[in-house]
């Protein structure tokens, strides 16, 4: 089988320089970047995303303060953009699938896959494969401004129940007509629900809902999770 292994290059394909061991290549700017490959994208937009992501998913641990303490493994980003989420969030107790919506003006998986970072291509109007595996903890990010006008929102939220192990979160970044929209669909899911402000203050239209899927089966008075 040894002959059937690609082997694993030594250098960057673009810059020819040796890579970074990926303590380092996670942060570091990633070589397509540098180098102007992806328009509209420059190493100044590469790093204000980076501190944009350490500041939210600094915000979330404070609402949610058991992010990194192994309580969520399998992590999804459904709308990973560079994979600032999955940096911020870094850590020997968790990974990330993050996820590049097809319908995205910029293919940005090459950035992920440069941090060392785990990254596949979906369409959130179909069904994802969780084949191994469901998820933990989904981050959506836009999700749902993104596929505005593509596809029901009711479906996309049904696809995240279907993914999602009980007791599992979702944290939703968007704009607040749409969050609430969202917030009243997952109650009729008999999620738990809470919005809250962005970081930076009340007067921005963006929010964030955090949720939490319960465990529950056919019955009374027979859910898990607190209401």
């Amino acid at each position: 089988m040894e002959a059937c292994v690609t082997p694993h290059p030594e250098t960057d394909e673009v810059t020819g320089a040796a890579w970074q061991p990926f303590s380092e290549r996670l942060n570091a700017v990633p070589s397509r970047i540098s180098s102007g490959s992806i328009p509209g994208l420059s190493v100044e937009t590469f790093l204000e995303d980076s501190r944009t992501w350490k500041k939210h998913v600094n915000a979330y641990k404070r609402i949610n303060n058991v992010i990194d303490s192994g309580r969520y493994r399998n992590i999804m980003d459904m709308n990973a953009g560079m994979g600032g989420f999955a940096a911020a969030l870094q850590s020997p107790k968790l990974w990330v699938m993050n996820v590049m919506p097809t319908i995205n003006e910029r293919d940005t998986l090459g950035v992920i896959y440069e941090r060392g970072l785990i990254g596949i291509y979906h369409d959130w109007c179909e069904a994802f494969s969780t084949y191994p595996r469901t998820y933990d903890l989904i981050h959506a990010n836009g999700v749902f401004s993104l596929y505005k006008d593509k596809c029901n929102m009711e479906d996309i939220l049904l696809e995240m129940d279907r993914i999602l192990r009980p007791e599992g979160a979702v944290i939703f970044r968007d704009k607040v007509d749409v969050l609430i929209k969202v917030r009243r669909i997952v109650g009729g899911m008999r999620w738990n629900a809470k919005m809250v402000d962005h970081e930076d203050g009340p007067l921005l239209s963006e929010k964030v809902l955090f949720t939490v899927k319960q465990y529950w089966v056919a019955g009374e008075n027979n859910s898990t999770s607190s209401q």
